[in-house]
């Protein structure tokens, strides 16, 4: 037997790549603390303005 045979040896290299959209990510993240910002003004003014009325 021969030591160096000739081989045909296809080799598959796969490369996984974890993807962020940054943007999206950014874009969620204020829409959120947009909806956090309104919930707690409604709540200060419910507070401040509303409630002293039946007090």
């Amino acid at each position: 037997m021969d030591i160096q045979q000739n081989r045909n040896v296809e080799i598959e290299k796969t490369n996984v790549e974890k993807k962020v959209d940054t943007s999206m990510v950014a874009s969620t993240f204020i829409k959120y603390a947009a909806y956090i910002v309104i919930f707690f003004g409604a709540i200060w003014f419910l507070v401040k303005y509303v409630l002293p009325m039946f007090g």
